[in-house]
């Protein structure tokens, strides 16, 4: 479980880092399409941490849920 963890944390790094090059990438682009890619690229960059902080939360409610129910048993 615990090497499941890194990997997980590495891969989210790894995607953080890519959409933050994206968003530099799309800033630096002088391209009519450029514009729409930024702002969809700082949304992304907004909401992917925010989801997956979400569901960090909810797993862990939802196992600390189960080991309680496993105790009362």
């Amino acid at each position: 479980m615990k090497k499941l963890k890194r990997i997980s944390a590495l891969l989210g790094v790894f995607i953080l880092i890519a959409m933050y090059l994206c968003t530099l990438i799309f800033a630096l682009i002088d391209s009519p399409v450029a514009s729409d890619l930024l702002k969809a690229s700082i949304a992304a960059t907004i909401f992917v941490p925010v989801i997956l902080y979400g569901l960090l939360m909810v797993t862990r409610l939802l196992k600390d849920d189960s080991k309680d129910n496993s105790d009362h048993k």
